[in-house]
C-alpha cells in the first residue's frame, strides 16, 4: 500500500475527472457502496477456488463476531447493492462507481495491495450492442487520455454448459502434459483449470499454446452473440485481436470478455478488462439478469500518464505579496474577494511573512502568471501593484475597487 503525493495528485484528478466525465456522457450513473462486505459475498461470486479468495482477501472477524472481508473487486459489492436496494426490477441499469480494492498480493510495479479501480457495470441488456458499448466507452477513455496504445482483446466463454464441456477437454489435455506444469498449474487443475490458460511462465506457453481452443467449443447462441460483436466493433473502426486463451480470473464471466493491455508495463500489462457475467445475479438470490461490466485500474494508467508525460500541472494564476501587517490583512480579505469572484482559479497567498524579495522567489517558484503586490504605501494608499510574472509587460498600479475589473480583462486578454 502505497501513499499519493502532492506531485501525483494532479495525474488522479485528470483521470477521475476524465472517468466521471466520460461515463456520465454516456448516460451511466453513479454507485456507491461500502470497502466492507461480507466475507461470503465474494465466496459465492467470485469462487472459492480462485487465488483471490483463497489467497488475496483481507479477511477478519469484528466485534459481532461476523466474518468481513475488504472488498478486492467491485462487482459482487454492485450486485448486492442493487438486490438490497431494489434497482434491479423490471428495468435495466448502467453503473458506474470508483474507490479502492484491496488484495493481498505480491506487490510489484502497478500492482499494490491497496488499489484502485473504476467500474461499470450494466444489468437488464443481453445482446453484444452493449457489449460493444462498453468497450467504445473505454476506448473514449483512452483516446480523452491520449494513450492511444492500448490493444484489445476478445474472447467468449460461452454458457455454463460450454464451459463445462471445455473445462473436461482442457482437464484431460493438461493431464497428458502434467509433467510440463509448474506447482500453480497443477493445483489449479483441480480446482480452476481455465486460468492455468493465464499462466505467465515462460516454461508453460507451448503446453498452453498447444491446448484445446473454447472458441471451437462454443454454441451457436454464443457464437452469434461473439460475431455480432466482433462486427460491431470493426464497424467502429475498434482494433482488436481475438485470443482464445483470454479467461478471467473470477468465475462469474461467460460469454464476452475482454481485456485492454499496453506493453509499457512490464507483466503487468493489462489495465481493463470485464465481460458477461449472465449468471451472477440470480447466483446472489436475485432474479435471472443479463449483466456486463468492467474495471480499469488507476495505478497502471497513472503509470502511463507519467510514462507520457501528461501536462497536469495547475500552477496559481494569481500569488498575492503583501509586506507588513496592514498590508498582510488587506491581502488576506482581498484574496478571499478574488476567490469568490473568479470560482476555480487558483489564488495563492503567501503566509509566515517575508521581504519581498523572498515572497518575491516564492511567487516565481509557484509558477503563478501574475503577482499582486501590497506593500505599506499600497496599504495606505488603498492600491495594489500587478506584477507580470512570465511576460516582459510593465507593472500596474490600479486601487483595490478595480482589482477584480482588471483580472477579469487579463483572464479575457482584453487589458493592457
Amino acid at each position: 500500500m502505497k501513499d499519493i503525493l502532492p506531485e501525483e495528485t494532479p495525474y488522479w484528478h485528470l483521470l477521475e475527472d476524465t472517468v466521471r466525465d466520460t461515463f456520465t456522457s454516456y448516460g451511466y450513473e453513479e454507485i456507491r457502496f461500502p470497502i466492507v462486505e461480507q466475507t461470503a459475498l465474494f465466496a459465492r461470486s467470485i469462487g472459492e477456488s480462485t487465488d483471490i479468495v483463497e489467497k488475496e482477501m483481507y479477511t477478519f472477524t469484528d466485534r459481532n463476531g461476523d466474518l468481513l472481508t475488504l472488498r478486492p473487486e467491485g462487482t459482487a459489492g454492485c450486485v448486492r447493492a442493487c438486490l438490497e436496494q431494489g434497482l434491479l426490477r423490471q428495468h435495466e441499469q448502467r453503473l458506474w462507481y470508483c474507490g479502492p480494492m484491496f488484495r493481498h498480493e505480491r506487490p510489484q510495479k502497478g500492482r499494490y495491495r491497496q488499489f484502485h479501480q473504476a467500474g461499470v457495470e450494466v444489468f437488464g441488456l443481453p445482446g453484444p450492442d452493449i457489449d460493444a458499448e462498453l468497450i467504445l466507452l473505454a476506448n473514449r477513455v483512452w483516446t480523452r487520455l491520449g494513450l492511444g496504445d492500448l490493444t484489445l482483446q476478445l474472447n467468449s466463454l460461452g454458457t455454463p454448459e460450454v464451459r463445462a464441456r471445455y473445462r473436461e477437454a482442457l482437464v484431460s489435455y493438461l493431464n497428458g502434459h502434467r509433467a510440463q506444469l509448474d506447482e500453480d498449474s497443477r493445483r489449479r487443475l483441480t480446482t480452476n483449470p481455465l486460468r492455468v490458460l493465464d499462466s505467465k511462465n515462460p516454461a508453460m506457453q507451448e503446453v498452453i499454446h498447444g491446448a484445446p481452443l473454447i472458441t471451437d467449443y462454443l454454441d451457436d447462441t454464443s457464437r452469434r452473440h461473439f460475431d455480432r460483436l466482433r462486427e460491431l466493433l470493426a464497424a467502429a473502426g475498434v482494433d482488436f485481436t481475438v485470443n482464445p486463451h483470454l479467461v478471467r480470473g473470477l468465475d462469474y464471466y461467460g460469454k464476452t470478455v475482454f481485456e485492454w493491455a499496453t506493453t509499457q508495463l512490464g507483466a503487468q500489462g493489462a489495465v481493463c478488462a470485464g465481460g458477461r457475467y449472465d449468471g451472477l445475479v440470480e447466483q446472489l438470490g436475485g432474479q435471472p439478469t443479463p449483466a456486463v461490466g468492467f474495471a480499469m485500474g488507476f495505478e497502471r494508467l497513472i503509470a502511463l500518464l507519467t510514462a507520457k508525460g501528461a501536462t497536469v500541472d495547475n500552477p496559481p494564476w494569481v500569488y498575492m505579496i503583501a509586506v507588513g501587517d496592514q498590508a498582510e490583512a488587506q491581502g488576506l480579505l482581498l484574496a478571499e474577494a478574488l476567490r469568490s469572484r473568479f470560482c476555480g482559479i487558483v489564488i495563492k497567498l503567501n503566509c509566515g511573512g517575508g521581504s519581498f524579495k523572498s515572497q518575491f522567489k516564492r511567487a516565481d517558484k509557484s509558477g503563478a502568471e501574475l503577482a499582486l503586490i501590497i506593500g505599506e504605501e499600497e496599504a495606505a494608499n488603498g492600491e495594489v501593484a500587478i506584477k507580470f510574472l512570465r511576460e516582459e509587460r510593465p507593472q500596474m498600479t490600479v486601487s483595490v475597487d478595480q482589482v477584480e475589473a482588471t483580472l477579469a480583462g487579463l483572464a479575457h486578454g482584453t487589458s493592457n
